[in-house]
């Protein structure tokens, strides 16, 4: 089982494919086959069948449009500003510039 550089809810950018330069979220990640699934990329046409069958009875059929998975190797993991807060915490070092705690 590989290691992803990547994982669920990352942003991402692709850098490869016919959707480079695109930018999303990972929705899905299968470490076993090397493949993430990107929000808004790769977007295919799925056929299915009406069915009776499943856990709530019948199923729509008709076309759907959904993501598919690409290769780990053509995303590139981005920096996210909105999950890392600021954090202000005041250190000794703070301390010193501001010339607090001086005994004058």
């Amino acid at each position: 089982m590989a290691k992803l550089h990547v994982k669920k809810g990352d942003l991402v950018q692709v850098i490869a494919g016919k959707n480079k330069g695109a930018k999303g979220r990972i929705i899905a990640a299968y470490p076993s086959d090397e493949r993430v699934v990107v929000e808004g990329v790769n977007m295919i046409k799925k056929h299915s069948k009406v069915t009776n069958q499943g856990p709530r009875g019948a199923q729509e059929g008709g076309v759907q449009t959904m993501e598919a998975p690409i290769h780990v190797s053509n995303v590139k993991k981005l920096k996210d500003d909105e999950k890392k807060p600021e954090k202000k915490a005041a250190g000794k070092g703070d301390a010193e510039a501001t010339g607090e705690g001086e005994d004058s």
